[in-house]
């Protein structure tokens, strides 16, 4: 697809966006680390279905704007930036919301806080369990580095640590990332019995070659954006939980009342993050316009990426009954 790139001035900064058709306003967000060209199959046959179908590159990806400071990185910032890009495109001021991984709690707090602004929300990959009752990190320390256990995000906190390992190689450490997550890896590609004080890339397989949902133009294109922008901004999402849970206690007599759904893949880890939690079943009571949760089958974590054809069908599906 040739994009049609459009600058959108939100919440004090500029963010770019791809937008494609007409009518109503379809917001798509992407996670860490990706961009709006993990929408690339969505974006056409949304717009082909009659929607304005736009996708983001998130503050600090691609060619939006990248502030200097991590607290400029939080949820409340975030949200306020797409509900500022769906005052800007919508006509009527709302937009349905379709995020993945970090995308996907954006777009829920985006519809908790904002609902004049969100008419329907899909999440994919992380489902809405609810305005969180214990800091993410407290459950995260708990589960993993109380028993000496590695995990990403507590690896994510140092500024400057984790931006230097992804930046040393940029196009290792995607496909490395990429592929571990994914839903062709073997079991084990993610190792689970990494110790704490590892790096996040130690032991990640680069496959030769990577499967087909990402091609080489593809990863050339994810490539040459982070080249550009690096990892300081997209890490910086990891290193707002505190704030985001106080930001989010705020909201906890509120529910997300809109059309919902939800989508992911039955080899996601994402889906089994932390021991004992079944995140889909627990969704039911903190989504009362929930309309369908979809876990396919042989999928991983790049919900749209690798399973495209059914993730859009199901989407448009979604879609045309809002």
């Amino acid at each position: 697809m040739r994009p049609n790139f459009v600058t959108v001035a939100t919440n004090g900064i500029q963010l770019r966006a791809v937008a494609q058709g007409s009518g109503p306003l379809v917001l798509m967000v992407h996670g860490f680390p990706e961009g709006w060209y993990s929408w690339r199959h969505q974006i056409a046959p949304i717009a082909e279905a009659g929607f304005t179908a736009c996708a983001i590159d998130v503050r600090g990806y691609g060619g939006s704007d990248k502030p200097s400071e991590v607290a400029d990185y939080s949820l409340a910032q975030i949200t306020a930036d797409v509900a500022g890009v769906i005052e800007r495109l919508s006509p009527d001021g709302s937009a349905v919301l379709i995020g993945h991984d970090w995308g996907a709690p954006i777009v829920w707090n985006t519809a908790l806080t904002r609902p004049d602004r969100v008419r329907a929300v899909a999440g994919l990959s992380v489902p809405w369990t609810g305005v969180p009752a214990k800091p993410f990190l407290e459950q995260v320390k708990a589960a993993f580095t109380d028993k000496g256990r590695f995990f990403y995000q507590v690896y994510f906190q140092d500024v400057g640590v984790a931006e230097a390992e992804l930046e040393a190689d940029v196009r290792a450490s995607l496909r490395k990332f990429y592929y571990a997550l994914s839903g062709d890896a073997p079991d084990g590609s993610w190792p689970k019995d990494k110790p704490h004080g590892a790096s996040l890339l130690d032991r990640l397989p680069d496959p030769q070659p990577f499967p087909a949902w990402l091609t080489a133009a593809d990863e050339d294109c994810f490539v040459a954006e982070f080249k550009s922008s690096g990892f300081f901004g997209p890490l910086n999402r990891y290193r707002n939980h505190p704030g985001d849970f106080a930001w989010q206690q705020g909201f906890k007599a509120q529910r997300i009342e809109q059309p919902a759904l939800f989508i992911g893949g039955d080899r996601d880890l994402a889906l089994r993050m932390l021991p004992g939690v079944n995140p889909v079943d627990a969704m039911a009571p903190h989504l009362p316009g929930l309309r369908g949760a979809h876990v396919l089958p042989s999928i991983g974590h790049w919900t749209q990426q690798e399973a495209p054809t059914q993730v859009t069908a199901l989407l448009l599906d979604w879609l045309k009954q809002l």
